[in-house]
């Protein structure tokens, strides 16, 4: 009997980061049979959540919960019902510095304005200036992101709604430019400059790099939707999106390592774990675009396209920590700076120097820094009186130089990265309980993101929105009928959206109708 004459499942999703999950999520929701097969004993990915050091909670990948909250996922799939609770981060970015000075960006637009004006004159005007310009782009950019990205999408999106206030002449001029130059349009002081680029610097590509002006530009997205934490942890947004699969029927199946995908006369047809064969309808992959189609899926069935595919070198590495006490900066002791994310960068220069070492095969020697001690908001992160403490720093290359491996050098890079942060926090080190030091190659070990890549593959023009990953496997459909695709390999990109988890689904509700 043909393998897809009785299919088990209307759809098997490989792979349970949280892409993967929202897209089994929609579609259990719908009320079709759904199973979910993932590798490792815990679902989540990358935004998965472990008691590492006893009494102390690790997130393992994504922490801060920003542009999930631009879209509507958490209310359509009804995930309060299914344990997820929010706490809401306000300041939303703190920044010290090492002479003693400290700014803070709140939720609030007028207040931020307001503390920025009192300590560096015209630079408030400047920042509301700023988010009223670029707020239409931003909200276009947005609108993009929770579309397919084919021509025709993108072109009614900046076609209509917030697109039509903008002066699209004068706003290419900026959006061709690198968001380092961008910058420099709108404030003077640097203590306001650096924390602004160091945030664009997350998704990966430097300062200097041309056509990278919206990673700064869509900075009023901030705003709109604020920073919030998961309690319990970045993991608690997963597992309630497990609790909302199995509610509706849905088979969730942990240390369950799919081996291959199946094909029958040019279509997916189901999995193989093991010596064990599942069948469905049709196959979602949430799993590195290199790992579904450049492993699982049979050789004849791989496009020439994805030997383009640029996975890049690897830019991060997160020193966390068990802390006995929480910290306290020098320039500001008190709570609010612990509250949001610190953005520990002195000026651009500190994240142009750690790229410098970066290109030189040479994890960086004083790296900018983003510090998230969340356990000032969350007391089950940390014993009463301790801190969970998680040092996320740039740039650090999968691919050393001189061939040596991380683990020559992974000891003196952590202590690297707590130096660092020394600077504006002394006395951190001698609170230390317990750690772990996720670098490249233990990203790519341990969590399958091939070559340390957080992205999976490079955040580039070239490899974003209909290119992304390549231009045939750009619509969340793969190189056979009955393959669908997700995750940060495809639009948006990654980080914890949950974007291309919702437009994979209606993807795959359109072919399961």
């Amino acid at each position: 009997m043909p393998l897809s004459s009785r299919p088990d499942y209307d759809l098997i999703v490989i792979g349970a980061g949280h892409n993967a999950l929202i897209s089994a999520a929609y579609v259990a929701q719908a009320g079709y049979r759904v199973a979910v097969f993932e590798r490792r004993d815990i679902v989540g990915g990358a935004v998965s959540t472990r008691e590492i050091v006893p009494g102390y909670q690790f997130d393992l990948g994504g922490s801060a919960h920003i542009l999930i909250r631009l879209t509507p996922i958490i209310e359509e799939l009804g995930l309060e019902q299914y344990g997820l609770d929010y706490i809401e981060l306000d300041p939303l970015f703190s920044a010290p510095f090492e002479d003693g000075d400290h700014l803070f960006i709140w939720r609030d637009v007028d207040k931020t304005a307001d503390d920025l004006e009192r300590r560096f004159p015209g630079e408030g005007d400047a920042y509301k200036r700023f988010i009223d310009e670029w707020t239409p782009f931003a909200n276009t950019v947005k609108e993009t992101f929770l579309r397919s990205p084919s021509p025709f999408e993108i072109g009614k999106t900046f076609a209509l709604g917030d697109s039509a206030k903008i002066d699209w002449q004068r706003a290419m001029q900026a959006i061709l430019q690198p968001y380092g130059d961008v910058v420099d349009q709108y404030f003077t002081e640097e203590k306001v400059k650096a924390p602004l680029v160091w945030m664009a610097a997350q998704s990966g590509p430097p300062p200097t790099e041309p056509l990278t002006a919206p990673f700064l530009l869509w900075h009023p997205l901030y705003h709109q939707g604020g920073v919030a934490r998961p309690r319990g942890g970045s993991g608690m947004l997963t597992q309630a999106l497990r609790r909302h699969i199995e509610a509706h029927g849905g088979d969730v199946f942990t240390s369950s390592a799919v081996d291959e995908i199946l094909v029958e006369d040019g279509r997916a047809s189901g999995v193989r774990v093991g010596t064990d064969i599942s069948t469905a309808r049709g196959v979602l992959a949430g799993t590195h675009i290199l790992e579904s189609v450049g492993r699982l899926l049979p050789s004849e069935y791989r496009p020439e396209s994805l030997k383009g595919v640029r996975v890049g070198n690897g830019f991060g590495a997160i020193l966390r920590l068990a802390l006995s006490e929480p910290v306290r900066y020098s320039s500001h002791p008190g709570d609010d700076a612990r509250i949001g994310l610190g953005l520990v960068c002195r000026d651009r220069q500190q994240i142009m120097d750690a790229y410098a070492d970066y290109l030189r095969g040479e994890p960086a020697k004083d790296p900018p820094i983003v510090a998230m001690s969340f356990s000032a908001v969350d007391d089950s992160l940390a014993p009463a009186g301790g801190e969970a403490l998680w040092l996320w720093g740039q740039y650090f290359p999968y691919e050393l130089s001189g061939g040596r491996s991380w683990a020559d050098i992974e000891e003196g890079v952590a202590d690297s990265i707590l130096t660092a942060f020394e600077k504006v926090a002394p006395g951190t080190r001698e609170n230390i309980m317990g750690q772990l030091f996720q670098h490249p190659e233990w990203l790519e070990r341990e969590l399958g993101l091939r070559r340390g890549n957080v992205m999976h593959v490079e955040m580039s023009i070239d490899q974003m929105f209909s290119l992304r990953p390549t231009m045939d496997l750009s619509q969340y459909k793969g190189p056979v009928d009955g393959l669908f695709l997700t995750g940060a390999s495809t639009h948006p990109g990654g980080g914890i959206m949950g974007a291309s988890g919702r437009n994979a689904a209606r993807v795959v509700l359109k072919a399961l109708s």
